[in-house]
């Protein structure tokens, strides 16, 4: 359906990217976050999936290879299942848990990918991470007991919720499980590590190069293409994660296709060229 004239949206402030993607302007988004501070009400909406036909339960589930269970028997992995409380389905667009919550859980993504957004020092919504099936997230709540960044879903996702006093409880019981789950901190924190290298000493198109190798390996252990895939995110959400401006963003794609790096269609992006896009990143110039 084609979209209305701009001369029929006189309130609208509203801008459309490379991809095809509309994005509300400085405007609006003011006037909604006006309007978010102005209600306690949270805007999570979670649909309880546990108890649908075909549930998945741990050892069925093709992501336990990359989730908590990894490698752990078929005994440890019942005890995994009957930790997940919930199953929750979220839309495109709808938040997890949001800043300050009261933590409680961790939440294994099944199916789908979120993103969690932290507020920076001056005031804006900074993209933190980018989580895919297998991953856990929400465990930046593990020290305060409350969430320091909000998790939104780019896509239809389904979620176990993982009481964390349980989690607790089966890693005094079985070390195993208390090995993954350790390994599994271990990873959120080199992965911290990495991004903070990557704003700090690196130029923007290895920043980007960056992220599409870490994409590439992380999706090609999940047993999909590690030369292509969907971006998840739009290109303005990929610079606020990386700390580039949109124009950058979109100049360094056409960059990269232009020299025969990638092929970008819409949100499809095939690698063309993963060993130059290596040497790029490991440039020191």
């Amino acid at each position: 359906m084609l979209a209305p004239p701009s001369s029929m949206l006189p309130s609208m402030n509203v801008a459309i990217d490379e991809w095809g993607e509309t994005h509300v302007g400085a405007a609006v988004q003011a006037r909604r976050a006006d309007r978010d501070r102005a209600t306690s009400r949270p805007t999570t909406v979670l649909h309880d999936v546990s108890r649908g036909r075909g549930r998945v339960t741990c050892p069925l589930c093709t992501q336990q290879d990359v989730c908590l269970a990894a490698g752990l028997d078929a005994d440890t992995m019942s005890q995994i299942d009957k930790l997940v409380t919930v199953r929750n389905r979220l839309q495109k667009g709808e938040t997890l848990f949001h800043v300050g919550e009261h933590f409680t859980s961790l939440y294994a993504i099944r199916s789908g990918s979120c993103k969690t957004v932290s507020l920076s020092e001056d005031g804006h919504d900074q993209v933190s991470g980018y989580h895919m099936p297998g991953e856990i997230i929400g465990t930046d709540g593990i020290g305060t007991d409350r969430h320091g960044c909000q998790a939104v879903a780019l896509e239809d996702t389904e979620i176990c919720a993982l009481p964390f006093d349980r989690i607790e409880t089966l890693g005094r019981q079985n070390t195993g499980f208390q090995h993954n789950f350790h390994r599994l901190l271990s990873r959120e924190i080199s992965r911290e590590r990495v991004l903070m290298m990557l704003l700090g000493t690196m130029h923007a198109d290895q920043r980007l190069a960056t992220f599409l190798l870490d994409l590439s390996q992380r999706y090609e252990a999940r047993g999909y293409s590690a030369s292509e895939f969907v971006l998840r995110m739009t290109r303005e959400e990929i610079g606020s994660y990386l700390g580039l401006k949109l124009e950058t963003v979109s100049r360094l794609f056409s960059r990269f296709q232009r020299e025969g790096l990638v092929q970008v269609q819409g949100r499809v992006v095939k690698l063309l060229d993963r060993p130059s896009l290596k040497r790029l990143v490991a440039c020191s110039d």
